[in-house]
Protein backbone atom coordinates (compact mmCIF):
# COMPACT_ATOMS: atom_id res chain seq x y z
CA UNK A 1 0.00 0.00 0.00
CA UNK A 2 2.98 2.19 0.51
CA UNK A 3 4.47 1.71 -2.55
CA UNK A 4 1.35 2.42 -4.59
CA UNK A 5 1.11 5.39 -2.95
CA UNK A 6 4.56 6.49 -3.20
CA UNK A 7 3.82 5.78 -6.96
CA UNK A 8 0.63 7.52 -6.68
CA UNK A 9 2.18 10.59 -5.52
CA UNK A 10 4.89 9.88 -8.01
CA UNK A 11 2.97 10.71 -11.21
CA UNK A 12 0.76 13.66 -9.51
CA UNK A 13 4.44 15.20 -9.09
CA UNK A 14 5.10 14.39 -12.73
CA UNK A 15 2.14 15.90 -13.91
CA UNK A 16 2.00 19.07 -11.55
CA UNK A 17 -1.67 17.83 -9.85
CA UNK A 18 -2.04 19.84 -6.90
CA UNK A 19 -4.20 18.25 -4.19
CA UNK A 20 -6.67 20.87 -4.95
CA UNK A 21 -6.92 19.95 -8.97
CA UNK A 22 -8.03 15.85 -7.18
CA UNK A 23 -10.24 17.23 -5.34
CA UNK A 24 -12.07 19.16 -7.60
CA UNK A 25 -12.11 16.33 -10.39
CA UNK A 26 -13.61 14.39 -7.43
CA UNK A 27 -16.25 16.88 -6.50
CA UNK A 28 -17.22 16.97 -10.47
CA UNK A 29 -17.61 13.40 -11.08
CA UNK A 30 -19.60 13.16 -7.94
CA UNK A 31 -22.31 16.11 -9.39
CA UNK A 32 -21.89 14.33 -12.79
CA UNK A 33 -22.95 10.83 -10.50
CA UNK A 34 -25.87 12.12 -8.94
CA UNK A 35 -27.59 13.33 -12.12
CA UNK A 36 -26.59 10.39 -13.77
CA UNK A 37 -28.45 8.39 -11.03
CA UNK A 38 -31.61 11.41 -11.61
CA UNK A 39 -31.40 10.93 -15.41
CA UNK A 40 -32.41 6.99 -14.97
CA UNK A 41 -35.75 7.91 -13.72
CA UNK A 42 -38.83 8.42 -15.16
CA UNK A 43 -38.78 11.23 -18.42
CA UNK A 44 -36.07 12.82 -17.48
CA UNK A 45 -34.02 9.94 -19.59
CA UNK A 46 -35.83 11.02 -23.01
CA UNK A 47 -35.14 14.82 -22.07
CA UNK A 48 -31.72 14.32 -21.38
CA UNK A 49 -30.97 12.27 -24.89
CA UNK A 50 -33.08 15.34 -26.39
CA UNK A 51 -30.87 17.52 -24.81
CA UNK A 52 -27.65 15.55 -25.90
CA UNK A 53 -28.66 15.64 -29.36
CA UNK A 54 -29.35 19.18 -29.67
CA UNK A 55 -25.61 19.52 -28.05
CA UNK A 56 -24.24 17.35 -31.05
CA UNK A 57 -26.32 19.25 -33.76
CA UNK A 58 -25.16 22.44 -31.77
CA UNK A 59 -21.26 21.57 -31.82
CA UNK A 60 -21.73 20.74 -35.44
CA UNK A 61 -23.56 23.35 -37.30
CA UNK A 62 -20.89 25.48 -35.56
CA UNK A 63 -18.09 23.32 -37.13
CA UNK A 64 -18.92 22.88 -40.56
CA UNK A 65 -20.37 26.30 -40.34
CA UNK A 66 -24.16 26.54 -40.67
CA UNK A 67 -25.00 29.98 -39.00
CA UNK A 68 -28.15 30.10 -39.31
CA UNK A 69 -28.85 26.72 -37.32
CA UNK A 70 -26.51 27.57 -34.75
CA UNK A 71 -28.29 30.82 -34.04
CA UNK A 72 -31.52 28.71 -33.63
CA UNK A 73 -29.93 26.12 -31.60
CA UNK A 74 -28.27 27.82 -29.39
CA UNK A 75 -30.96 30.57 -28.46
CA UNK A 76 -33.57 27.48 -28.21
CA UNK A 77 -31.08 26.14 -26.01
CA UNK A 78 -30.92 29.09 -23.98
CA UNK A 79 -34.28 29.52 -23.58
CA UNK A 80 -35.01 25.84 -22.93
CA UNK A 81 -33.14 25.95 -19.62
CA UNK A 82 -35.38 27.77 -17.92
CA UNK A 83 -38.65 25.69 -19.43
CA UNK A 84 -36.22 22.48 -17.93
CA UNK A 85 -36.07 24.06 -14.74
CA UNK A 86 -39.63 24.57 -14.47
CA UNK A 87 -40.62 21.64 -15.60
CA UNK A 88 -38.35 19.73 -13.51
CA UNK A 89 -38.31 20.99 -10.37
CA UNK A 90 -39.49 18.14 -8.40
CA UNK A 91 -36.84 16.21 -9.75
CA UNK A 92 -34.64 19.40 -8.90
CA UNK A 93 -35.79 19.50 -5.37
CA UNK A 94 -35.22 15.65 -4.79
CA UNK A 95 -31.83 15.87 -6.28
CA UNK A 96 -31.17 18.10 -3.43
CA UNK A 97 -33.24 16.91 -0.62
CA UNK A 98 -30.80 13.54 -1.41
CA UNK A 99 -27.42 15.52 -1.44
CA UNK A 100 -28.59 17.02 2.17
CA UNK A 101 -29.45 13.80 3.29
CA UNK A 102 -26.49 11.91 2.68
CA UNK A 103 -24.22 9.81 4.53
CA UNK A 104 -21.57 12.44 4.24
CA UNK A 105 -23.79 14.52 6.39
CA UNK A 106 -24.48 11.28 8.49
CA UNK A 107 -20.75 11.18 9.34
CA UNK A 108 -21.53 14.20 11.29
CA UNK A 109 -25.03 13.99 12.97
CA UNK A 110 -25.65 10.31 13.75
CA UNK A 111 -29.17 9.96 15.87
CA UNK A 112 -30.14 7.38 17.47
CA UNK A 113 -33.60 6.06 16.63
CA UNK A 114 -36.58 6.56 19.00
CA UNK A 115 -36.94 2.99 20.73
CA UNK A 116 -40.96 3.20 19.60
CA UNK A 117 -39.55 2.93 16.01
CA UNK A 118 -38.77 -1.14 16.82
CA UNK A 119 -41.33 -1.84 18.24
CA UNK A 120 -43.55 0.27 15.05
CA UNK A 121 -42.07 -2.65 12.94
CA UNK A 122 -42.32 -5.34 15.02
CA UNK A 123 -46.12 -4.33 14.89
CA UNK A 124 -46.07 -3.55 11.26
CA UNK A 125 -44.89 -6.76 10.22
CA UNK A 126 -47.71 -8.04 12.02
CA UNK A 127 -50.20 -6.31 10.71
CA UNK A 128 -48.88 -7.14 7.23
CA UNK A 129 -48.80 -10.67 7.82
CA UNK A 130 -52.59 -11.04 8.64
CA UNK A 131 -53.36 -7.96 5.62
CA UNK A 132 -51.59 -10.09 3.27
CA UNK A 133 -52.88 -13.50 4.13
CA UNK A 134 -56.43 -11.51 3.67
CA UNK A 135 -56.13 -9.49 0.32
CA UNK A 136 -56.45 -6.25 2.13
CA UNK A 137 -54.98 -3.59 0.76
CA UNK A 138 -52.49 -1.65 2.80
CA UNK A 139 -50.15 1.60 2.29
CA UNK A 140 -47.65 3.11 5.14
CA UNK A 141 -44.77 5.55 4.83
CA UNK A 142 -42.27 5.89 7.43
CA UNK A 143 -40.62 9.44 7.56
CA UNK A 144 -36.99 10.07 7.68
CA UNK A 145 -35.06 13.11 7.26
CA UNK A 146 -37.50 14.92 4.51
CA UNK A 147 -40.37 16.34 6.69
CA UNK A 148 -43.81 14.94 5.15
CA UNK A 149 -46.07 17.90 7.09
CA UNK A 150 -47.99 18.65 3.66
CA UNK A 151 -48.23 15.15 3.13
CA UNK A 152 -49.95 14.63 6.66
CA UNK A 153 -52.08 17.76 6.00
CA UNK A 154 -54.49 15.69 2.98
CA UNK A 155 -55.96 13.44 5.56
CA UNK A 156 -56.43 13.01 9.29
CA UNK A 157 -54.07 14.14 12.05
CA UNK A 158 -53.68 11.32 14.43
CA UNK A 159 -51.06 10.41 17.37
CA UNK A 160 -50.99 7.48 18.31
CA UNK A 161 -48.36 4.62 18.79
CA UNK A 162 -48.41 1.83 15.83
CA UNK A 163 -50.43 -1.22 17.03
CA UNK A 164 -51.30 -4.22 14.43
CA UNK A 165 -54.85 -4.10 15.22
CA UNK A 166 -55.06 -0.67 15.01
CA UNK A 167 -53.58 -0.80 10.98
CA UNK A 168 -55.84 -4.07 10.54
CA UNK A 169 -58.83 -1.41 11.71
CA UNK A 170 -57.25 1.53 9.55
CA UNK A 171 -56.75 -0.68 6.00
CA UNK A 172 -60.52 -2.86 6.73
CA UNK A 173 -61.49 -1.87 3.39
CA UNK A 174 -64.91 -0.67 4.65
CA UNK A 175 -63.05 2.13 7.10
CA UNK A 176 -63.33 5.53 6.28
CA UNK A 177 -59.51 5.95 6.00
CA UNK A 178 -58.62 3.23 4.63
CA UNK A 179 -57.74 4.29 0.68
CA UNK A 180 -55.20 6.51 1.76
CA UNK A 181 -51.92 6.23 3.45
CA UNK A 182 -51.08 5.90 6.68
CA UNK A 183 -47.82 7.85 8.01
CA UNK A 184 -45.48 6.80 10.07
CA UNK A 185 -43.00 9.40 12.08
CA UNK A 186 -40.55 8.56 14.61
CA UNK A 187 -42.48 5.42 15.42
CA UNK A 188 -46.01 6.81 16.01
CA UNK A 189 -48.79 7.35 13.38
CA UNK A 190 -49.28 10.86 13.12
CA UNK A 191 -52.05 10.77 10.09
CA UNK A 192 -54.29 8.76 8.46
CA UNK A 193 -56.54 8.86 4.84
CA UNK A 194 -53.31 10.89 3.35
CA UNK A 195 -53.11 11.15 0.16
CA UNK A 196 -50.08 10.44 -2.15
CA UNK A 197 -48.66 11.71 -5.38
CA UNK A 198 -48.34 9.23 -8.22
CA UNK A 199 -44.64 8.10 -9.42
CA UNK A 200 -43.95 9.99 -12.86
CA UNK A 201 -42.28 7.09 -14.22
CA UNK A 202 -44.35 5.92 -17.31
CA UNK A 203 -42.07 2.89 -17.50
CA UNK A 204 -43.98 1.67 -14.63
CA UNK A 205 -45.89 -2.09 -15.26
CA UNK A 206 -49.19 -1.62 -16.05
CA UNK A 207 -49.98 -4.79 -13.34
CA UNK A 208 -49.54 -2.32 -10.65
CA UNK A 209 -52.16 -0.10 -9.13
CA UNK A 210 -52.49 2.99 -7.93
CA UNK A 211 -51.88 2.12 -4.65
CA UNK A 212 -48.26 1.01 -5.82
CA UNK A 213 -47.96 4.07 -7.93
CA UNK A 214 -48.25 6.12 -5.03
CA UNK A 215 -46.05 3.80 -3.00
CA UNK A 216 -43.34 4.70 -5.67
CA UNK A 217 -44.34 8.78 -6.16
CA UNK A 218 -44.36 8.82 -2.49
CA UNK A 219 -40.58 7.20 -2.57
CA UNK A 220 -39.35 9.36 -5.63
CA UNK A 221 -40.37 12.75 -4.00
CA UNK A 222 -39.02 12.06 -0.68
CA UNK A 223 -36.35 9.81 1.20
CA UNK A 224 -39.50 7.85 2.85
CA UNK A 225 -39.86 3.68 2.69
CA UNK A 226 -43.06 2.94 1.68
CA UNK A 227 -44.63 -0.11 2.34
CA UNK A 228 -47.60 -1.74 0.29
CA UNK A 229 -49.69 -4.41 0.34
CA UNK A 230 -51.58 -5.62 -2.81
CA UNK A 231 -55.37 -6.03 -2.59
CA UNK A 232 -55.50 -8.32 -5.77
CA UNK A 233 -53.06 -10.20 -5.02
CA UNK A 234 -52.07 -9.35 -1.19
CA UNK A 235 -48.42 -9.34 -1.88
CA UNK A 236 -45.98 -7.09 0.44
CA UNK A 237 -44.27 -4.43 -1.45
CA UNK A 238 -41.63 -2.15 -0.24
CA UNK A 239 -40.99 1.29 -2.47
CA UNK A 240 -37.98 3.28 -1.72
CA UNK A 241 -35.54 5.83 -3.41
CA UNK A 242 -38.14 4.97 -6.42
CA UNK A 243 -37.34 1.64 -6.35
CA UNK A 244 -39.67 -1.51 -6.01
CA UNK A 245 -39.12 -4.41 -4.09
CA UNK A 246 -42.27 -6.69 -4.81
CA UNK A 247 -43.17 -10.49 -3.32
CA UNK A 248 -41.56 -9.82 0.00
CA UNK A 249 -42.21 -12.26 2.80
CA UNK A 250 -42.86 -10.73 6.21
CA UNK A 251 -39.50 -12.08 7.43
CA UNK A 252 -37.86 -9.96 4.55
CA UNK A 253 -40.18 -7.38 5.56
CA UNK A 254 -38.75 -7.06 8.56
CA UNK A 255 -35.43 -6.88 7.88
CA UNK A 256 -35.62 -4.49 5.19
CA UNK A 257 -37.37 -2.08 7.97
CA UNK A 258 -35.11 -2.60 10.44
CA UNK A 259 -31.87 -1.90 7.90
CA UNK A 260 -33.61 1.17 6.76
CA UNK A 261 -34.99 2.68 9.63
CA UNK A 262 -32.64 1.56 12.70
CA UNK A 263 -29.07 3.17 12.86
CA UNK A 264 -26.33 1.75 11.26
CA UNK A 265 -24.86 1.26 15.20
CA UNK A 266 -27.57 -1.36 15.10
CA UNK A 267 -28.15 -2.45 12.00
CA UNK A 268 -25.55 -1.93 9.53
CA UNK A 269 -26.89 -0.63 6.74
CA UNK A 270 -24.68 -2.54 3.96
CA UNK A 271 -24.96 -5.97 5.26
CA UNK A 272 -28.50 -5.37 5.76
CA UNK A 273 -29.81 -4.67 2.20
CA UNK A 274 -27.37 -7.32 0.59
CA UNK A 275 -29.28 -9.51 3.47
CA UNK A 276 -32.79 -8.66 2.48
CA UNK A 277 -31.86 -8.22 -1.36
CA UNK A 278 -30.17 -11.65 -1.80
CA UNK A 279 -30.42 -13.61 1.10
CA UNK A 280 -34.13 -14.62 1.47
CA UNK A 281 -35.43 -18.06 1.08
CA UNK A 282 -33.81 -19.78 -2.29
CA UNK A 283 -36.50 -20.86 -4.78
CA UNK A 284 -39.56 -19.16 -2.39
CA UNK A 285 -41.97 -17.08 -4.13
CA UNK A 286 -41.73 -14.82 -1.33
CA UNK A 287 -37.85 -13.66 -1.99
CA UNK A 288 -38.56 -10.62 -3.11
CA UNK A 289 -38.48 -9.26 -6.80
CA UNK A 290 -36.95 -5.17 -8.11
CA UNK A 291 -38.22 -3.30 -9.69
CA UNK A 292 -37.84 -0.04 -12.19
CA UNK A 293 -39.75 0.33 -14.91
CA UNK A 294 -40.85 -2.91 -15.65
Amino acid sequence: MTDFLQVMFHYIQTFNISIWDVADIAIVAYVIYRILILVRRSRTAQVAKAILLLLIALALAAWLPLRVVYFVLSNLLTMGALALIVVFQPEIRRFLEQLGSSSLGDMFSREEAPPEVEAAIAQTVQAYASLSKDKVGALMVFERKVSLDDIIKTGTPLNSTVNAELLKNLFWNKAPLHDGAVIVRNGHIVGAGCVLPLSGNINLSKDLGMRHRAGIGMSENSDAVVAIVSEETGSISVAENGMLKRHLAPETLERLLRNELLPQEEVPRAAGKLSSLFKSKKGGKNDGEETHGK
